[in-house]
């Protein structure tokens, strides 16, 4: 059983071996979290081709050697050779965090499918048993939480905000984020105007309360 966590990779070096579809679709992934990505590979796609003339990675054209792995944190192999992946999993030092591809038993960590909404990241992995199902999972859940629940997060995120700047009772800090959170309040879909009246509201009742 895995223990599920968010890593912050954002300017972490990042070492992809291969440059097929596979390692294509881990490179997207990685680059939505804002790695500084490597990839070592003989031939790479042309969607990896266009990232390396973006200047969005660095593309080092040769087979791997151990070398290759001196400066990274991660690692991925996503070859197509397993003797390659066989090595790449041979040279990955205790610190390092490896997943090989075609072997999840050699593998430290796996990466899940995953769902993108905004500021809301659901992750679902079977721990290796039905990478399929869980991409099923996936797409049930992209219907559920589409883009507008995507905004209501966002929306919610830049709330809270406001709300620990300036509501300093903590009482009332409790009542407005259970409020904002509620299902409810999301379908209703004014969240700006029924966040303002929220507002309105318990000024209203601390008034009153002075007042007594």
């Amino acid at each position: 059983m895995g223990y599920p966590i968010m890593l912050n990779v954002a300017n972490q070096s990042v070492l992809v071996v291969g440059g097929g579809k596979v390692a294509e679709r881990k490179i997207y992934g990685l680059l939505e979290a804002k790695a500084k990505i490597t990839v070592v590979a003989p031939t790479i796609t042309t969607g990896i081709e266009q990232l390396v003339a973006d200047k969005k990675l660095i593309w080092r054209q040769k087979t791997f050697s151990p070398d290759d792995m001196k400066e990274a944190w991660i690692v991925i192999a996503a070859t197509n050779n397993r003797a390659v992946n066989e090595a790449v999993a041979k040279a990955a030092k205790p610190y390092q965090l490896i997943n090989i591809a075609d072997d999840p038993e050699r593998s430290n960590f796996h990466v899940p499918a995953v769902v993108r909404r905004g500021r809301l990241t659901i992750a679902i992995s079977t721990g290796g048993a039905s990478p399929t199902i869980a991409q099923q999972i996936r797409r049930r859940l992209e219907e559920l939480y589409d883009d507008d629940y995507g905004r209501y997060i966002d929306f919610l995120y830049e709330c809270r905000q406001w709300i620990l700047r300036h509501v300093r009772d903590e009482q009332k800090r409790k009542a407005l984020f259970k409020a904002i959170a509620d299902e409810s309040f999301c379908k209703r879909g004014n969240w700006e105007e029924e966040f303002e009246q929220l507002l309105e509201n318990a000024m209203k009742e601390e008034i009153r309360r002075k007042e007594e």
